[in-house]
């Protein structure tokens, strides 16, 4: 008893720390989560992809989830994370991790990465201007409807589930050529991923969606494959797009919805006590996603102003609205009641 008694001071002493310095004390289930038998179980290797370079919003996020699993599970999982694309565009990924015996066990991927591979609810993430701010978005990831929305390629029998959610920041377009509003993209070919919901977000601004895979998306741009794209603004200038596509709108169409996913087969070869980790460390990342997010892309904004790039704002998105307002009909249907109590979240 004694013992146990100074085990729980030291442990208090040591959240109260933590806090002091402003740091993020982990919660009570996450200190049980990397304590007991854990780190005694069989040690076990889990490949991440990521698409982004590591000093991004998403590529801090997966290095704070990487660093908590590892500290969690007493070194029984190490997270191997491969950024910048190194393991190819999310489609790319997802295909490889979708297919039987798949050697990447892990992806950070964007929330609508999922509606190609029938995420019927994930897809409501996506519509444009569903999400008026962060803090709307905030609301649903840490809601128990969120939950429910990650594990629905799993119950679909896809063979990944959701961790947990994140952001980085609304997407806004960027071109060639400089804009000066909604009516200039008219004509531009601006590329897309295979979705069908940016597709018809493209088209209902009277652009043409070009589909290019994103590791290809620089040379696009410089060769004049596609005259514009769109990013969340750290992605933005961390892949260097303004050397090739200096003019930026920022007409925040999408709030930029990010997941952690793992394939079925990599949850099932881990123990209790493990899945336990990943659940808690996806806590503690989402958190620390939550806190760095908008300071990391205002912070970006401004680096990209200073350095001469012609950044247009957009207050009154209305006309934006108007022109995509088919997109949200579309793709609600059947859904119409789950997406309304997204949008009653604000």
């Amino acid at each position: 008893m004694k013992r146990k008694l100074i085990a729980a001071v030291c442990c208090a002493t040591m959240l109260l720390g933590m806090t002091a310095c402003g740091g993020s004390a982990p919660s009570t289930a996450t200190q049980a989560a990397g304590t007991g038998d854990v780190a005694n179980d069989p040690k076990v290797t889990l490949v991440m992809a990521e698409v982004n370079p590591l000093d991004t919003i998403v590529g801090m996020t997966d290095q704070k989830f990487k660093e908590t699993v590892e500290s969690l599970s007493g070194g029984s999982i190490t997270i191997d994370l491969q950024a910048s694309g190194v393991l190819g565009a999310e489609q790319d990924v997802l295909d490889t991790m979708l297919a039987p015996g798949s050697t990447i066990d892990m992806s950070r991927i964007s929330a609508f990465a999922l509606t190609s591979y029938g995420g019927e609810k994930s897809k409501l993430l996506s519509l444009p201007y569903t999400f008026v701010s962060r803090e709307h978005f905030w609301n649903f990831a840490t809601s128990e409807l969120a939950t429910e929305f990650l594990l629905e390629p799993h119950e679909n029998g896809n063979g990944v589930r959701g961790l947990f959610y994140g952001e980085e920041g609304f997407r806004h377009f960027f071109t060639v050529k400089e804009i000066k509003g909604m009516e200039d993209l008219a004509g531009m070919k601006l590329r897309v991923s295979n979705d069908p919901i940016m597709n018809g977000l493209v088209e209902g601004l009277g652009a043409s969606p070009t589909v290019v895979a994103f590791t290809e998306l620089y040379s696009a741009l410089q060769t004049g494959v596609v005259d514009g794209a769109e990013q969340p603004i750290a992605n933005y200038k961390a892949n260097s797009f303004p050397e090739v596509a200096n003019n930026l709108i920022l007409d925040g169409h999408t709030l930029g919805a990010i997941q952690v996913i793992i394939t079925d087969e990599a949850w099932d070869k881990l123990t209790p006590a493990q899945q336990n980790v990943l659940t808690e460390a996806g806590k503690v990342a989402s958190e620390y996603n939550r806190s760095i997010s908008e300071q990391k892309e205002k912070e970006v904004l401004d680096e990209l102003k200073a350095s001469g790039c012609n950044v247009v704002d957009v207050p009154d998105k209305s006309a934006w609205q108007a022109a995509v307002s088919s997109v949200v009909s579309e793709y609600t249907k059947g859904n119409e009641e789950l997406y309304q109590k997204i949008l009653d979240m604000q």
